[in-house]
């Protein structure tokens, strides 16, 4: 039975307009330091001064380097299509025109992936370059830009480079960005050049954020404090393969020739065994569950990359064949769902020869990352493809017992490789660390933390490493701390123009492993098609990686990694479509080897595919429209399951049953103006905290809600008290449980089995104890409905979900650090969403801690392979990442309504939507 617990309470302009631009940054210097200083000086900022760093657009610009002109044309929203005569020509002018409009983002990502934000932002950020540099980011980078990436690939991040410091040259912060303008009142940061590996490194953060199941590993192995190996396991049941389609139907792992084949077969092995690392029965030793919860303290800290700390994580991309379109072509359809950041991590671009030929290769459209060349998702004049997170295990926790100098292994000590970091910080003095890592390449993430070592006996270590705790130290083994060719696989991509060309490109993407969809529109119908990348370990039997392992034991370690032709693909299946929506890729009983014991568990995906099979049989052919409606998607899964029964609750308060009559005739969808949707996501909240979240130990539950609980130790006198007062430790958006489809299928299983422990709940100075479903349903009405009356109100006509369910934009520096005169500059909102958790429409909340909004689809897109000008895109805010611009956040209004814009990609078509036309000539 689960434990007890009880609540309580608790245009840069010309050189003719710089004089009069200088004199306007004094006000802007004057009037900043005034607000920070405490005097209301009023809130007026000087309209040179904000437009001072915006770019030029029209006209011409003289750029060393260049061999031949290049044109910039913009359309209406500020995205940019660059028409060059070279491949480095055009790389260079990506750089330069990125720098435009996103270098202090640039910036700021290229100090995070080096660990080097305390020289922008001061003292406040030097735990975060600890970790950071112990992780060693930019050092993997170097390695990957020296010794792995072709030759060609390393010419085009030059040329990139060149392209961004040409725009740096002669400039000083405050004529680069607003931001710089205000770093400038706490130091003297001036931004440097531009480095091919700084581009290098963005992969890395990537990688970081899209890193797999790390988060659970820690999760099952903190629960073990106060739940048994049943209890654990009822909260990570298994994927229902039965119920929710894999990605990849067809084919199979053949055993002889080790390759994955696309005709069906019988099947050619089993998934991989269980796994028996620490678990709370096993031997694991003392202040295991301290450890990891020191670990999530610093991992929660960190800045993100593109990701919510890698909770959360999803995306949805879907492409459908040429014989069920109107257009006879296929249709390719994504939308990632990331942190909701500001600027937007996308940046739409367009990259294009004049004369697509083997000195200039490239024709292609898409999204690009500001810092880093080339078009990550999108298409060119032949194919298109998609991503989404495949969510594989390419990390594992690994427990290192400490002796004398060094570690044990197989019975040996064996030293660290032990290196020094020095971080400098803006306004403070310098600090220098010590990087411990193993011979396999591991790096000590506890070395970063000091609660980390404060359980257990110090071990006898180097006077010139931090103090351990009892010994033990954990490690991290990560296939993005191996360099690898990913840059590579990008420029591949984009310049490929068939599916095996396609393929290929996909070998060299190693991390992160991620879902790619492809079509073309070559033949009668177009070819569509799905490919599983990366560099994916495999494990010896009985180590599946979902639990921390004993470092100190071979046979825990990686044994290889799955061969590329060994990776699940399908290729034109005869069901006409493909859908990736984080579930699992295929089935285990048709694959020899485990890729992760924690995929997503199929709620959007099979929701898709539920969508497009009621196209294909009922309209019969789709359009690009209906591919946009698909995305916009917002019915609930799991109310279709509870609702019914919240029906046949006898709710005796009248107000209650007032709001339990909104669920009365409601179709399930959660538009942002439904009263129901509001009530049912309130009841769904209050029916998790009930039945799991009470129950989880604090290191799970939100930071500063407090428990009654049972103590672990109760060897005391019979008369002591054995409850004591437990409060969460973690942030609102990192909770658990977050309500996303895992728990959809906890409680999916358990539905039925009215009598179920996790149904019992304790009674309150409010409430009586529950001991059933339909009693701890009903609890769950009554406090959804006193909460949604201190939120919005007791008449439950102005109740709608989008008051609960907002976003806010936000600069994630000073947008969240600086100056509350300056958050307000940079930030932006709120904008009221429909969608929800596990939706089509994926505007993400934690249910454990509220209904804001945490992550969302950070762009959507259709192309249209019967005709490429007919493509559909749209991003969550705009190309601009200057806070007054018309194009920071101009996409986001037509964003949170579902529309998209006209995708531009021909000549003609391109030409006709240019509203500026820049030259940039050498």
């Amino acid at each position: 039975m689960p434990p007890n617990t009880t609540a309580s309470s608790g245009q840069q302009p010309g050189k003719s307009g710089r004089k009069k631009g200088r004199k306007a940054r004094l006000f802007l210097i004057v009037l900043v330091l005034a607000i920070i200083g405490g005097i209301a000086f009023g809130a007026y900022w000087s309209i040179s001064t904000v437009r001072a760093s915006f770019p030029q657009t029209k006209g011409s610009i003289q750029l060393d380097g260049l061999s031949g002109p290049v044109d910039v044309k913009r359309d209406g929203n500020g995205i940019p299509q660059i028409y060059a005569s070279s491949d480095e020509d055009l790389f260079m002018a990506q750089g330069f025109v990125q720098a435009q409009d996103r270098f202090y983002e640039m910036d700021v990502r290229r100090h995070m992936t080096s660990g080097r934000l305390s020289e922008m932002f001061g003292q406040g950020q030097v735990k975060n370059d600890e970790f950071l540099r112990t992780l060693g980011w930019d050092r993997i980078a170097e390695k990957e830009y020296d010794t792995k990436l072709s030759a060609s690939t390393k010419k085009y991040l030059q040329a990139y480079a060149k392209g961004v410091n040409a725009y740096l040259n002669g400039k000083d912060g405050e004529d680069i960005s607003l931001e710089y303008a205000a770093l400038g009142f706490t130091n003297d940061y001036k931004p440097t050049e531009w480095t091919p590996v700084d581009s290098v490194a963005w992969l890395k953060a990537m990688a970081w954020d899209l890193r797999g199941n790390m988060q659970e590993e820690i999760d099952r192995s903190l629960m073990t404090s106060r739940l048994g190996p049943k209890q654990i396991a009822d909260l990570y049941p298994e994927y229902p393969y039965s119920r929710n389609k894999t990605i990849v139907r067809t084919g199979s792992y053949d055993s002889v020739t080790g390759t994955y084949t696309q005709a069906d077969a019988t099947t050619a092995g089993t998934a991989g065994a269980a796994g028996t690392g620490l678990t709370g029965d096993t031997d694991a030793p003392a202040g295991f569950q301290s450890q990891l919860s020191g670990l999530y303290d610093v991992l929660d800290d960190l800045p993100t990359a593109v990701g919510v700390n890698g909770n959360g994580i999803g995306s949805n991309s879907w492409v459908v064949a040429g014989s069920h379109t109107i257009t006879g072509k296929p249709l390719l359809a994504n939308d990632p769902h990331l942190s909701a950041s500001l600027p937007s991590v996308w940046y739409q671009m367009g990259l294009h020869c004049k004369s697509v030929s083997a000195k200039c290769q490239y024709d292609v459209s898409g999204y690009t990352f500001a810092g880093m060349p080339g078009v990550v998702i999108g298409h060119n004049q032949d194919i298109a493809w998609g991503m989404t997170n495949s969510g594989v295990d390419v990390t594992d926790l690994y427990l290192e017992k400490i002796t004398g100098q060094g570690y044990e292994y197989d019975g040996k000590v064996l030293p660290f490789a032990i290196r020094k970091e020095t971080i400098k910080v803006a306004g403070g003095t310098a600090k220098t660390i010590v990087v411990r890592e193993t011979e396999d390449g591991m790096p000590l993430l506890s070395d970063r933390d000091d609660e980390l070592v404060k359980v257990g006996k110090k071990a006898t270590v180097d006077a010139g490493a931090p103090d351990r705790g009892d010994g033990y130290a954990i490690a991290l083994r990560w296939t993005a701390l191996d360099p690898g060719r990913s840059m590579d696989a990008v420029f591949e991509m984009d310049k490929a123009s068939n599916w095996t060309e396609f393929r290929k490109a996909a070998t060299s993407f190693e991390v992160p492993s991620q879902n790619l969809v492809y079509a073309d529109g070559a033949g009668a119908d177009g070819n569509i098609g799905y490919q599983l990348p990366g560099k994916i370990p495999t494990r010896a039997k009985g180590n599946d990686g979902s639990l921390p392992s004993p470092g100190w034991d071979s046979k825990y370690r990686w044994t290889g990694y799955i061969k590329q032709s060994a990776l699940p693909y399908e290729y034109n299946p005869k069901r006409g479509y493909i859908v990736t929506a984080n579930q699992a890729v295929v089935d285990p009983d048709k694959y020899p080897y485990t890729l992760t014991t924690d995929w997503g568990y199929g709620t959007r995906s099979q929701r898709i595919n539920d969508l497009i099979e009621s196209k294909i049989n009922g309209v019969g052919k789709i359009s690009t429209d209906d591919m946009r409606q698909m995305q916009l998607d917002n019915s609930s899964e799991i109310a279709k399951l509870i609702v019914p029964k919240l029906l046949k609750i006898d709710v005796p308060d009248k107000d209650v049953r007032e709001a339990q009559k909104l669920l009365e005739g409601w179709d399930y969808t959660q538009d942002a103006d439904s009263a129901a949707a509001a009530y049912f996501n309130a009841t769904w909240r209050n029916i998790l905290k009930l039945a799991f979240g009470n129950k989880l130990p604090k290191e799970l539950r939100v930071k500063g809600q407090c428990l009654w609980v049972d103590r672990i130790d109760t060897t005391g006198p019979a008369d002591e008290d054995q409850s004591v007062r437990e409060c969460g430790q973690r942030d609102a958006d990192q909770a658990q449980p977050d309500g996303g489809d895992r728990w959809f299928e906890v409680v999916r299983k358990i539905i039925d089995d009215e009598r179920n422990d996790w149904w019992k709940s304790p009674k309150t100075r409010t409430d009586k104890a529950t001991d059933t479903r339909d009693e701890l349903f009903g609890r769950a009405m009554q406090d959804a409905r006193w909460e949604l009356t201190a939120k919005l109100g007791k008449d439950i006509d102005t109740w709608s979900w989008g008051r609960l369910h907002r976003l806010f934009l936000k600069n994630q520096t000073l947008g969240t650090e600086g100056p509350r005169f300056i958050q307000y500059m940079l930030n932006r909102g709120p904008w009221k969403l429909s969608g929800g958790e596990a939706t089509v429409n994926a505007t993400g909340w934690n249910a454990a801690g509220g209904y804001g909004v945490v992550w969302v689809p950070s762009m959507r897109m259709v192309v249209n392979l019967g005709d490429l000008d007919k493509s559909k895109w749209i991003n969550l805010s705009g190309a601009s990442g200057h806070a007054y611009s018309a194009h920071y956040t101009d996409q986001t209004d037509l964003w949170a309504k579902g529309e998209l814009l006209p995708w531009a990609f021909s000549d003609k078509a391109v030409d006709k939507a240019t509203s500026d036309t820049l030259v940039l000539k050498p």
